[in-house]
């Protein structure tokens, strides 16, 4: 996949290039990626599938328009911002709608659309004219970013309840050898006691920013 490059859209029907990707979003929300295929996003829309291609070409440019649709809703935040506020914006942002959209990580990478590419380029701006050094800030714009991703792809994998979280650590306890991993058995018996994760993202983007400010004071 490659840049998603801007179509104009066309009228007739109700149908158009925004209409596609919006459904094609939803579908994706509630079906999963891997179900989603030209066919499939016809008959959600009501429209023979060849008419689809009269606006999206293939399931590669469908898919680079959903990412930069996403990308396109993150926060961006103001130049005025203190440079750890803009960053903790930005980063929150990014991992609310990766995880209301629970497929969109696996593509991310692979993405390079406009929207996506202004996110990647607010993060890397905040950090250069903070002051950050072109080494420091690069390497922050990836300790940002993994996180973010990181944190989201960990989080859609579990349980999405307390009430799942415990059980699930609970039957992981059961069958464990304490002696053999005590301090992951430790790690998951947390977890059983407190299976609420708020304030987990926020704690560790805490850590990266007190990191990265090390770097400005000693500038």
């Amino acid at each position: 996949m490659g840049v998603v490059m801007a179509k104009k859209k066309r009228s007739g029907g109700g149908l158009d290039r925004a209409r596609i990707l919006e459904v094609a979003i939803r579908y994706a929300d509630a079906h999963g990626i891997e179900k989603l295929n030209m066919r499939n996003l016809a008959k959600e829309l009501g429209s023979p599938v060849m008419t689809l291609y009269t606006y999206i070409k293939n399931k590669d440019e469908l898919l680079d328009g959903m990412v930069d649709s996403v990308a396109a809703e993150l926060v961006i935040p103001e130049n005025e911002l203190p440079w750890r506020d803009a960053i903790t914006e930005i980063a929150t942002s990014a991992m609310k709608s990766f995880y209301r959209h629970a497929w969109v990580s696996s593509l991310w990478t692979v993405c390079a659309s406009p929207a996506k590419l202004a996110h990647q380029e607010s993060i890397l701006r905040v950090l250069r004219e903070a002051g950050f050094s072109v080494a420091v800030a690069c390497k922050g714009y990836h300790a940002v970013t993994m996180h973010t991703i990181g944190f989201a792809i960990q989080a859609l994998e579990l349980p999405r309840n307390p009430q799942a979280m415990k059980e699930a650590a609970g039957n992981f306890l059961a069958q464990a050898d304490p002696a053999a991993i005590p301090y992951f058995f430790e790690h998951v018996k947390y977890h059983q006691d407190h299976p609420e994760s708020d304030g987990e993202f926020e704690f560790v983007l805490t850590m990266i920013l007190d990191g990265l400010e090390k770097y400005l004071e000693e500038t």
